[in-house]
């Protein structure tokens, strides 16, 4: 008698995980070319001002970047800075953006992964993600065999790769919560 209960049982499994699997496909095929696009309006959307730079040293901490221990990343100029608690840089360096950028703003990082596989397929060491935009996950890493290669422009991808030696500073500095303050 148990042996046939096991059996209708893994029936029943077997037809739900297909079910699932089906319906995940029907989801997955059914979203619009333009989900995650920019669209185009009438209206022009409010300026964000770039935050002071000094041109005389363009790798300086740009001034109104915020205060205290955090991580700064510009969206324009591709670069980070690790600030200590005394608002000393303690590290600064370039970074390859992925094909999605996350608003100007105040960030904390949420969560942290050792060694993944990106979206992109590559395998990643000291992912440092802090926010989400359109359902992608936005953060810093270092491809494992040290590519910064731009990222494939027809996908939408978050990672913002760093080499592996600026990973780890990455990773030893930014612990969930310190704070990252995206400008431009």
């Amino acid at each position: 008698m148990a042996r046939s209960s096991s059996g209708f049982v893994a029936g029943l499994t077997v037809a739900a995980v297909a079910a699932v699997s089906f319906l995940a496909y029907q989801a997955s095929a059914s979203v619009p070319d333009t989900l995650g696009k920019p669209h185009a309006s009438a209206s022009p959307k409010a300026s964000v001002t770039k935050a002071p730079r000094d041109k005389k040293n363009p790798a300086a901490l740009p001034s109104q970047s915020g205060t205290g221990e955090r991580v700064v990343y510009s969206t324009d100029d591709d670069r980070v800075w690790l600030v200590g608690a005394d608002n000393k840089v303690q590290h600064t360096f370039k970074v390859t953006p992925g094909t999605i950028d996350p608003a100007v703003g105040t960030y904390a990082v949420t969560t942290r992964s050792s060694a993944v596989t990106g979206s992109d397929g590559m395998q990643i060491e000291h992912v440092v993600r802090f926010t989400l935009v359109d359902g992608v996950a936005i953060g810093f890493s270092a491809a494992m065999n040290g590519s910064t290669a731009s990222p494939d422009s027809t996908k939408k991808l978050g990672g913002i790769r760093e080499s592996r030696k600026d990973g780890t500073a990455m990773w030893e500095f930014a612990t969930i919560g310190v704070k990252v303050e995206v400008i431009q």
